[in-house]
C-alpha cells in the first residue's frame, strides 16, 4: 500500500538511504504478547513499529531491516526461552517490545548478559532504572513510576483529600502504587491487589463503596481495564466516586469499548492522538491510511517511537548496527525524533518529558475519543537516575 503525502516527512525523521536496500536486512527481535486479553497490546506495538519500517520502505536510518516477533503469551519463562534461541540461533544483537515487568524481568537480564541491546517500547520497572541499570538498556517510553506519579500529581491538584488504590499484584503494580503516593498527599484510605487474568471486580467494588474515598486511582491494563471500568459503572460507582487513571487503563481502544463508562474518568499521558507535531501527525496519518478506524493506542505510538529512535542510532552507527558499543554510543548521541516532541534521555537512558491530562468525550461522529487538556508534570524524569551509574560514553 502506497501511503502517499507521508514517506517524505519520515525519511527526514529517519535518515533512510537508498544504499539500505543494497545490505543483508538487519534483525531485531521483538518479543511481545500477541495473545489473551491483553494482546492487542503487544499487536500494538508490533505494528507501530512495523508501521515506521514500511514507511521507510524495510529501512531504518538507512540500515535495511527485519523485524522478527514472537508471542511470549504473558508467560516469563516463554520470555526467556524466545531471548536465548534469538541470540543463540539468531545472531540478534537489538531487541524490543517486552509489555509486562514480570516479563521482562525474564528476558531483558537474558538479552543484556549476552552482550546485546534492549529498547524498551513499554514496561521500565524501576530495577533497572537505578542501581542496576545497564550500559545497554534504553527505554524510548517512560520508568513505570511516570504513570502512576502523574496520576497522583494530577488526582492532587484536583484537590481529592482520601484515594483508593487498585492494580494487579505483581512488580509494575506495586509499584505503580507507590509512584502514586509520592506526588500524593492526601490520605490513602483503601489498596487492592488484583490477579492478572481477573475479570470479576465484584469484590473490589464493594470495598471501594465500604471505604467512601473521594477518588479511585485504578491500574489494569488492556482487557482488564475493560472489565473494570465497565463493572464499575454498573456497580453505580461512576456517579459517586470520582476515578483517576493513567492510559494503561484508558487508552483509546479502551475507550471505544467502554463507551460513556470512559466520560468523566480521569487519565494522564506523555501522548496522545492530537499532539500537535510534525512526527505525530506523520504517524498518524500513516496509521490512519492502513488501518482505518483501528483505534491508535499509546502502545502504537510507543512502537512507533522505539523504532525511530533505533533509526536514529543506526543513522550515526557506522557499523550499521553490527558493533554493539558503536551502536550504544550512537543512540546517546542521536537526536530522537518522537511523536511526543521534545524527549531527551535522563543519565539512566529513560526519557525525561512531559505529561497530561486527558478526557473523554464523544466526538462529532459519535466516537469516543481522548482529548488533551492541560500539562501535568513538565520535563518529569524519574527518581532513580541519581543511583544509576554506567561507564563513561
Amino acid at each position: 500500500m502506497r501511503l502517499k503525502g507521508i514517506l517524505p516527512t519520515t525519511l527526514l525523521a529517519l535518515g533512510v538511504s537508498a544504499a539500505s536496500a543494497q545490505q543483508a536486512p538487519l534483525k531485531i527481535g521483538m518479543i511481545t504478547t500477541l495473545s489473551g486479553p491483553a494482546g492487542y497490546l503487544g499487536q500494538d506495538i508490533r505494528d507501530g513499529f512495523q508501521l515506521a519500517i514500511d514507511l521507510n520502505k524495510g529501512a531504518l536510518g538507512g540500515r535495511s531491516v527485519q523485524l522478527v516477533v514472537e508471542d511470549d503469551s504473558l508467560k516469563p519463562g516463554n520470555a526467556k526461552q524466545i531471548a536465548s534461541k534469538m541470540l543463540s540461533e539468531q545472531k540478534i544483537k537489538i531487541f524490543t517490545g517486552v509489555v509486562f515487568a514480570n516479563v521482562a524481568f525474564a528476558a531483558v537480564p537474558e538479552i543484556l548478559d549476552n552482550n546485546a541491546v534492549y529498547v524498551s517500547a513499554n514496561t521500565a520497572s524501576a530495577t533497572f532504572a537505578g542501581k542496576e541499570c545497564h550500559p545497554n538498556y534504553f527505554v524510548s517510553s517512560w520508568q513505570d513510576d511516570s504513570q502512576g506519579e502523574s496520576a497522583g500529581a494530577l488526582a492532587q491538584s484536583l484537590g481529592y483529600k482520601r484515594a483508593f488504590l487498585v492494580a494487579p499484584n505483581y512488580q509494575a503494580g506495586k509499584e505503580t502504587m507507590e509512584a502514586f503516593k509520592r506526588f500524593y498527599k492526601g490520605a490513602v484510605v483503601g489498596e487492592a491487589y488484583t490477579g492478572l487474568d481477573q475479570t470479576d471486580f465484584a469484590v473490589v467494588m464493594a470495598q471501594i463503596r465500604a471505604a467512601k474515598p473521594d477518588v479511585v486511582y485504578e491500574f489494569e491494563p488492556g482487557g482488564l481495564g475493560i472489565a473494570f471500568l465497565r463493572q464499575y459503572q454498573q456497580s453505580g460507582l461512576l456517579k459517586e466516586i470520582p476515578m483517576v487513571v493513567h492510559p494503561a487503563s484508558l487508552d483509546q481502544a479502551i475507550a471505544q469499548a467502554v463507551g460513556d463508562a470512559a466520560i468523566g474518568v480521569k487519565v494522564t499521558s506523555h501522548w496522545n492522538e492530537d499532539f500537535d507535531n510534525p512526527v505525530n501527525k506523520a504517524f498518524v496519518a500513516a496509521w490512519r491510511a492502513k488501518y482505518g478506524d483501528r483505534p491508535i493506542t499509546y502502545y502504537a505510538a510507543q512502537g512507533y517511537d522505539a523504532a525511530l529512535l533505533i533509526g536514529a542510532g543506526l543513522a550515526k552507527d557506522a557499523s550499521g548496527g553490527a558493533d554493539v558499543g558503536a551502536f550504544r554510543k550512537a543512540l546517546l548521541s542521536a537526536d530522537i525524533p518522537s511523536v511526543r516532541g521534545p524527549f531527551k534521555f535522563g543519565p539512566n537512558q529513560h526519557p525525561i518529558q512531559d505529561w497530561y491530562a486527558l478526557k473523554a468525550e464523544r466526538a462529532a461522529d459519535g466516537k469516543m475519543v481522548l482529548k488533551t487538556d492541560s500539562k501535568v508534570l513538565t520535563a518529569h524524569g524519574d527518581s532513580y537516575s541519581g543511583q544509576c551509574k554506567t561507564p563513561a560514553n
